[in-house]
């Protein structure tokens, strides 16, 4: 693997296929995830000889974007590396961008492809949620007796001897308390996010803040512990674990940034 300013890309043996409605449109073994200049997270590249689709020079040309953070709220059509935009035909539909084929010479047979622009994703039968998983990426969730507390302007807004720290790559710590410990109203809002390693998360606001809380109420396998428990934004409350004050999480992508784009702490 090279820096995060290279293209950089990596064979996976697991079974990936790709949906257009009910129609399967790619079923392959010979994947890799790719990362361009930049991008926080991957894409799938596939063999254009196992995409059963057609690849026609795209109505819209590629923007290739200047050096920096790529977030997941560029979208796949902003490049970071040369190469030619393509749109995907499937049956009567076409999506317009959704094929990029970089000027690589290891990538030569290869598509990449823009994952929100299809259906469904399967790594083997799991299907994918929010875009591809990384295996350089982890979530490990820790039972603590560490007592943690939220304030905001000295208000107590949550309690507990009991919480669940999440350590996750790139990503600042995460504090996950169990309903009961919640000191305040909290009530459910509408707005949702995905998250491609623990599911989707439900919001909740307290009063005069609207989306300050989060839970996942089905989390994906291996998350299935923080089921019903209750994490809140801390980039924006005061946080205390056994009365000592914590920093502020400072992270690449603010919190203003992810509600923005929709994507779940």
């Amino acid at each position: 693997m090279q820096g995060l300013g290279s293209l950089r890309y990596e064979p996976t043996e697991r079974r990936v296929r790709v949906m257009v409605g009910d129609r399967q449109v790619v079923d392959t073994t010979g994947a890799a995830l790719v990362w361009e200049p930049g991008r926080v997270v991957p894409s799938y590249a596939v063999p254009v000889s196992d995409l059963r689709a057609d690849l026609v020079a795209s109505s819209a040309p590629a923007t290739v974007v200047p050096d920096g953070l790529l977030h997941p709220g560029i979208p796949f059509g902003a490049h970071s590396t040369a190469g030619e935009p393509a749109d995907v035909l499937v049956g009567g539909r076409r999506l317009s961008g959704a094929g990029f084929r970089p000027y690589d010479a290891d990538l030569a047979e290869y598509v990449v492809l823009d994952f929100t622009a299809f259906d469904a994703w399967f790594e083997e039968d799991v299907l994918l949620v929010a875009h591809p998983r990384e295996p350089y990426h982890w979530v490990e969730l820790l039972p603590s007796s560490r007592r943690v507390r939220f304030e905001l302007d000295g208000v107590v807004l949550a309690e507990s001897d009991r919480p669940t720290f999440v350590f996750e790559t790139s990503l600042p710590t995460r504090y996950y308390l169990p309903r009961e410990d919640v000191r305040v109203e909290l009530a459910p809002s509408t707005r949702r996010t995905s998250c491609a390693y623990k599911g989707e998360a439900s919001y909740y606001s307290v009063p005069g803040h609207a989306d300050l809380a989060w839970t996942y109420p089905e989390p994906l396998a291996g998350m299935e512990r923080l089921a019903g428990l209750v994490a809140f934004l801390d980039d924006h409350l005061d946080v205390f674990v056994d009365d000592r004050p914590c920093e502020r999480p400072r992270t690449a992508v603010s919190a203003a940034l992810l509600d923005e784009l929709g994507v779940a702490p």
